[in-house]
């Protein structure tokens, strides 16, 4: 990840980001609703709470984040629920110490950071952790024309040359850029 990246959100978490919302979004939850629990990973898990609701749901969750201090909260915060969870911290474009397959990868706002050969790098990785049949659940905005952060058509072609589409819901992040939730399944 760009080194500045990096610096950004070490910044945000000196605090609380706004994308750290403490609550799991309701995709995630129908999800649940409609499939058995397995095991999962939540790539750019934060502070983890999408893992510690995965967990309570029976669900053997890992989660994987960059930024030490966000991984450090998250093993609070499950102690805390009294679940047990992974965590670690590692670049989900190399998640060393990651041992798949899992049945659902989560992905909620990390993925569409990514650029270049990141962008493949996650992808040939997600071939490779996700269980067959398993599902990808990804949430992301879309670049806007001045370029700055956000899913764009490179992102979506590498993924659909390793993972089957199998919803795509459009919307918008807080009202103001186009997003999408996306559900990919593996062959």
């Amino acid at each position: 990840m760009n080194f500045f990246k990096k610096i950004f959100f070490n910044i945000w978490y000196l605090g609380s980001p706004p994308w750290d919302t403490g609550v799991s979004p309701p995709e995630l939850k129908e999800f649940m609703e409609n499939h058995p629990p397995g095991k999962a990973l939540d790539l750019g898990c934060g502070t983890g709470t999408n893992v510690i609701t995965l967990a309570k749901n029976g669900w053997q969750a890992t989660g994987v984040d960059f930024i030490g201090r966000a991984i450090r909260a998250a093993r609070r915060k499950a102690k805390q629920a009294g679940v047990e969870a992974r965590f670690l911290v590692a670049d989900v474009t190399r998640p060393e110490g990651v041992a798949g397959p899992f049945d659902l990868i989560l992905d909620i706002g990390c993925f569409h950071n990514l650029e270049g050969q990141n962008i493949q790098a996650y992808c040939a990785n997600l071939e490779h952790l996700l269980a067959g049949g398993g599902i990808y659940l990804m949430y992301g905005f879309f670049s806007p024309e001045d370029g700055s952060t956000g899913l764009t058509n490179e992102h979506l072609e590498h993924l659909n040359k390793v993972l089957q589409l199998v919803e795509r819901q459009n919307g918008t992040e807080r009202g103001r850029r186009p997003s999408a939730w996306f559900t990919y399944q593996k062959s």
